[in-house]
């Protein structure tokens, strides 16, 4: 009986610390607003994707990444030319096989980290600084991250008058109002430019 408990135990163990390994789909990051994303991010772009391939780093090369190319249609902070490239680290198993969930032609907006000095970056906040763009029935633009957006507008506003900045009149309504869900990509991207300017 024992020796089986032990068993039973050593099962559980080796079960529980593989479990990281399965971590990037659902990973657990810290929550951040839109100030702390931007305030992050060394590179916002808005455009589609032209090719997301896996391959392993050209140095490190026993690490999986994907390389994601975008042609950009517009650039809401720093610098980005026609098209933008990185290369993000991948670690969870599910991931290699559908790159991240990169596809070609998607419409997207991402919050881009410095590159570390591998090369390797990512949207700020994981999943939270990347927002794929939909449009409803009558063509207007959403942007939702893989969060629904939850908690994207909490404390902006204090954020923006710590810098001595006013929220226009629909931003604000935004910030106060917004719990979760899609927002308007139009006034999305007048924020993220609001806050961009105050964080340069």
């Amino acid at each position: 009986m024992r020796m089986r408990l032990r068993s039973y135990v050593l099962l559980l163990t080796a079960l529980t610390a593989s479990a990281p390994a399965f971590a990037q789909q659902s990973a657990l990051t810290v929550s951040r607003n839109l100030e702390q994303l931007t305030d992050r991010a060394a590179v916002i772009v808005r455009g589609n994707v032209v090719s997301a391939r896996m391959e392993k780093h050209p140095e490190l090369t026993n690490l999986d990444t994907v390389v994601v190319t975008l042609r950009v249609r517009e650039t809401l902070k720093g610098q980005a030319g026609g098209t933008f490239t990185f290369r993000q680290y991948v670690w969870d198993l599910r991931d290699r096989m559908n790159a991240v969930g990169y596809k070609k032609g998607q419409d997207v907006l991402l919050m881009m980290i410095e590159p570390s000095r591998y090369g390797l970056s990512s949207p700020a906040g994981m999943e939270q600084g990347r927002f794929r763009i939909e449009r409803d029935g009558t063509g207007t633009e959403y942007a939702v991250n893989s969060r629904n957006n939850l908690g994207l507008f909490s404390d902006v506003g204090a954020g923006l008058a710590s810098k001595g900045m006013t929220p226009s009149p629909a931003a604000a309504t935004l910030i106060a109002r917004h719990r979760r869900g899609p927002v308007e990509l139009r006034e999305l991207t007048a924020l993220i430019r609001q806050l961009a300017s105050g964080s340069e």
